[in-house]
């Protein structure tokens, strides 16, 4: 099969998966008033009593109506649809990014290989130019450090919040393990980019932890970011590059601010051929 074929169907595959995904009752989150949720296929109110078909245990179930938090339920709902939606915007960026040939008026990285006259983040990886999607995390409370914290004699611990992507992974996927990644942008943040490798929680993706309050422990936020090798090609053009290869996993280009991470990151997957 030509590579141009694979492609098509590899593509197409995404976009229709996209387009046509899994009723949202198979991945249902129930949330409950004490900041936890179940997995569910569905559920229904019965009276004082909710009723669902739980996924990790594989039969129906029975809670009292007043644990459970409706109002988290339906936001988690809404939060996915509008990940679905961005995950089939990039889906078709991606197409065509890959089978047609735009004019790009940008700076030259390559012979023949332009960037696109926009300010933007860009990766490349040896056969196109991707624009990578700039996504909104959250922050959120670590609810099992406060279980600890609730359970431990004085302040041992310090109270801690996460900075959460939606979605195990991002839309963009990139197929080599040591792309090259150009920041345009006038205001020259590429000098304090930072790339950082994220951490996969069931349907999130962790990328830092901000830690405060008494206790044992740093203050502030807390991240891992990976060595790059910075070079400026032109004004308000920079070259990135990984000085060692990515391993397969969830990443983000991130811009500091201050020494404090805007928490509107520049996050792709790598997919390396072989891995899971």
């Amino acid at each position: 099969m030509c590579a141009r074929a694979f492609w098509v169907m590899a593509v197409g595959a995404l976009l229709g998966l996209m387009m046509f995904p899994a009723p949202l009752k198979a991945t249902l989150k129930l949330y409950l008033k004490d900041g936890s949720y179940q997995n569910v296929k569905s559920y229904q109110v019965i009276g004082d009593r909710v009723r669902y078909f739980s996924e990790d245990r594989s039969d129906w179930e029975e809670i009292p109506k007043s644990l459970v938090d409706f109002a988290a339920t339906k936001r988690a709902e809404t939060e996915k649809k509008v990940v679905q939606a961005k995950q089939l915007k990039a889906a078709e960026q991606l197409q065509n990014q890959r089978f047609e040939t735009p004019t790009y008026s940008g700076y030259q990285i390559k012979p023949g290989v332009r960037l696109p006259g926009d300010s933007g983040v860009y990766a490349y990886d040896g056969s196109r130019v991707i624009q990578l999607i700039q996504d909104p995390s959250r922050v959120v409370t670590d609810k099992k450090r406060i279980a600890l914290i609730m359970v431990m004699p004085g302040p041992l611990l310090k109270k801690q919040a996460l900075v959460i992507l939606s979605g195990p992974k991002a839309a963009v996927r990139i197929t080599v393990a040591q792309p090259t990644f150009y920041i345009q942008g006038s205001d020259n943040w590429a000098e304090h980019a930072q790339l950082l490798p994220l951490v996969q929680k069931k349907d999130e993706r962790v990328v830092e932890k901000v830690q405060s309050g008494i206790g044992m422990g740093k203050s502030g936020e807390l991240r891992k970011d990976l060595p790059l090798e910075r070079k400026r090609l032109a004004a308000g053009v920079y070259e990135l590059r990984p000085l060692q290869p990515l391993e397969s996993g969830e990443y983000a280009l991130g811009e500091l601010i201050e020494q404090k991470l805007n928490i509107d990151v520049w996050d792709f997957g790598i997919d390396l051929p072989g891995s899971k």
